[in-house]
């Protein structure tokens, strides 16, 4: 029968399927997105979030954002609690294979005026520090037997060797370091994989931005200066990247491991073997929650060494300190993470397993986890759009407890990459941005093809669905003029 004779509309943003859609379901699933935006939802995030919602464990609804597609398992943009009382499982599925893949989002001083004439040394210079692409690998010459430690001790152990400053941790989630990584659990062949590649941007839809903030682009005046933004076409630097080959052999190797045991030992049954699942509190669950968390470590260290990178580009330039410039973290975030929390759920606090796979943790003002700085205004949120459009700085709010604190990562991709690739000639695509005013370096056309704007949903349409929906509120809209795609 149709999706659309299931789908039912709870509100102007929320979209509800109910169990009996599909046998196995344990849970509704929802779907967070304005009219405009489901009528154009990829078919295939039906069937995943639906097949997400027959995970045991899972709690109150399986959920998908407003950027939601479709991904490996879970569709992108998916959130799944997971009550670890109750038989809750963890999936590499509903995090992804760039763990941590995140976002993080720095201020200057400086204004557009300023930067201008030096947009095209900046960007090349950065093209020069900040390896793009696949098989870049970095300038931090390190052991395996180091990169161990760096694992188990995220973006502490870059501030412990002079790659960032102490200030840094306090304006990252979790503090730039998820406690109970051990590098025990993790495989040679992951090690072989990212040892050489910390302060690396990837690629695919990894990008480094410098961007203006517009003052028609301001939505909450107050709001933006709480963040740091505070003058008129003031200049910022954002960048996307995660955890490269290093988080996507630790998801290989425990989805296999999962196949191997999951019907046989634990009697699991799932309706996509790309779900494949371990019940949270088992052997094989614990050792790859301890090996995830140095897949999320690594990509907090790679984001803080691309910062320190940034920092000297910016310093040799205007030929002032990068303290001088005023180039303070707003916030670094992550998704494609799990991560145990308390939620209230039908008025009681239960420990919940998180899982975000291209989803944004988005928590309320007086929260735990934000930052002492943001206790009063909320947790930041980064959400980018492509190159061509422009990105977006949020913050959470306390409505957030519907989607256990989650929102939107990004604008969602509408195109695979092989159609954007024969649509669009990425040499043309330069040419085009450069004539709107953004000067682009990329490791190759086609990579650049793939990302054109029009392969994505509107950024704009993205951000509206989840203020509508009171998963997140604006605060400023951030312009590109400079970009290096890997």
């Amino acid at each position: 029968m149709p999706i659309q004779e299931f789908l039912n509309r709870i509100s102007e943003t929320i979209w509800e399927i109910p169990i009996s859609y599909k046998p196995g379901m344990r849970v509704p699933a929802r779907i967070y997105a304005t009219e405009k935006l489901i009528q154009d939802m990829d078919e295939a995030v039906y069937d995943q979030v639906t097949n997400v919602a027959t995970l045991p464990g899972i709690t109150k609804y399986a959920l998908c954002m407003p950027d939601g597609h479709f991904g490996y398992g879970f569709p992108i943009g998916g959130v799944a609690a997971m009550d670890v009382e109750q038989g809750g499982v963890i999936s590499p599925g509903g995090i992804g294979f760039d763990i941590n893949c995140g976002m993080r989002l720095v201020v200057t001083n400086l204004t557009y005026d300023e930067v201008k004439p030096y947009i095209k040394n900046l960007v090349d210079r950065l093209y020069e520090r900040v390896p793009a692409g696949v098989g870049s690998t970095g300038f931090v010459k390190i052991s395996r037997n180091e990169f161990r430690h760096l694992v188990e001790e995220g973006a502490q152990w870059c501030v412990r060797n002079d790659y960032g400053w102490q200030e840094d941790l306090e304006m990252m989630e979790e503090n730039g370091c998820l406690q109970g990584a051990d590098s025990s659990k993790i495989s040679e062949k992951a090690i072989d994989r990212g040892f050489h590649q910390i302060g690396t941007l990837g690629s695919g839809n990894h990008y480094l931005e410098i961007q203006v903030v517009r003052p028609e682009n301001i939505f909450d005046e107050k709001l933006a200066r709480s963040l740091g933004i505070y003058i008129p076409y003031q200049v910022v630097v954002m960048f996307h990247c995660g955890s490269r080959g290093f988080g996507h052999q630790v998801a290989t190797d425990y989805l296999q491991v999962f196949l191997k045991v999951m019907e046989s030992k634990y009697g699991i049954k799932i309706l996509d073997r790309e779900l494949a699942c371990a019940p949270f509190d088992s052997p094989e669950g614990q050792a790859y929650f301890a090996a995830m968390k140095c897949g999320i470590n690594m990509s907090f260290a790679n984001r803080q060494v691309i910062m320190h990178r940034i920092r000297e580009v910016f310093s040799q330039v205007f030929r002032r300190s990068a303290e001088d410039l005023g180039m303070h973290i707003v916030y670094d975030v992550a998704h494609n993470t799990a991560k145990l929390e308390h939620h209230i759920v039908d008025g009681k606090e239960r420990s919940l397993l998180v899982h975000r796979k291209g989803a944004t943790r988005a928590f309320a003002p007086g929260m735990k986890d934000v930052p002492q700085q943001y206790k009063d205004v909320g947790q930041p949120v980064i959400i980018g759009g492509s190159m061509e459009t422009g990105s977006y700085l949020l913050v959470g709010v306390p409505s957030g407890e519907q989607t256990f604190f989650s929102t939107a990562h990004g604008s969602g991709r509408t195109m695979s990459r092989t159609k954007a690739r024969k649509t669009y000639r990425g040499e043309q695509l330069l040419k085009d941005m450069q004539s709107r005013g953004i000067y682009v370096r990329s490791t190759s056309y086609p990579g650049l093809a793939e990302e054109a704007g029009a392969a994505y949903k509107d950024i704009d349409d993205v951000v509206e669905a989840a203020e509508l929906a009171g998963i997140s509120k604006r605060v400023v809209r951030l312009t590109p003029i400079g970009n290096i795609k890997g």
